[in-house]
């Protein structure tokens, strides 16, 4: 049982050993590459990529590539040809993505067709032609809840249109009669605070 024990340990110690070289290399790349890139804001990152010698740059969402010395800054994407994956759109959505349950859901309204289990949320403008397709395709679809939120940034007429919505007794039904019947939404005074939260 010692001799387990003991095993364990070593085999735990050079686990860390290895972890805290790799970490002290990542470093040092990170630092000899800032050296190549000095205008580079605080936030950019530095990661080794599946692609032997390349390093992926990321600044907030943007994803570009280097070589080890910095010489080369390569933007674009790259696939991996074997597994068939564009590993650049794979990153760029594994940034993107936002845990359902963080969303400010609380900031839009509710409609609900069927026993809603599907949930869905959408980020929409009330003069976004994009959008009124979006609704018209939407309302054939059952056992979902689509939460609207309403981001006007289309001009003044969009403010006007999303803040009748939301200050609407009924806002899904005010919301569904503009959006696919063109029913304009009956000016109405409420807090409008949720809209300047979304946008």
């Amino acid at each position: 049982m010692k001799l387990f024990v003991r095993s364990m340990l070593l085999t735990l110690g050079l686990a860390l050993a290895a972890l805290g070289s790799a970490q002290a290399a990542d470093e040092a790349l990170s630092a000899k590459l800032r050296k190549a890139f000095p205008n580079l804001p605080a936030e950019a990152e530095f990661s080794e990529t599946a692609m032997p010698g390349l390093i992926e740059l990321r600044i907030g969402t943007d994803v570009m590539y280097t070589d080890r010395t910095g010489r080369f800054l390569v933007r674009g994407e790259v696939i991996d040809m074997q597994n068939k994956v564009n590993l650049t759109q794979t990153r760029l959505d594994e940034l993107m993505r936002i845990p359902f349950d963080q969303l400010p859901v609380k900031d839009g309204f509710q409609i609900k067709r069927g026993n809603g289990k599907r949930q869905l949320v959408i980020f929409e403008d009330p003069n976004c032609g994009y959008c009124k397709r979006l609704e018209r395709d939407m309302a054939n679809m059952s056992d979902m809840t689509v939460t609207v939120m309403l981001i006007p940034v289309l001009g003044q007429d969009s403010r006007t249109k999303s803040e009748a919505i939301w200050c609407a007794k009924d806002r899904a039904k005010a919301w569904e009669d503009w959006m696919i019947d063109a029913v304009k939404p009956k000016e109405a005074k409420c807090d409008t605070s949720a809209i300047d939260r979304n946008l």
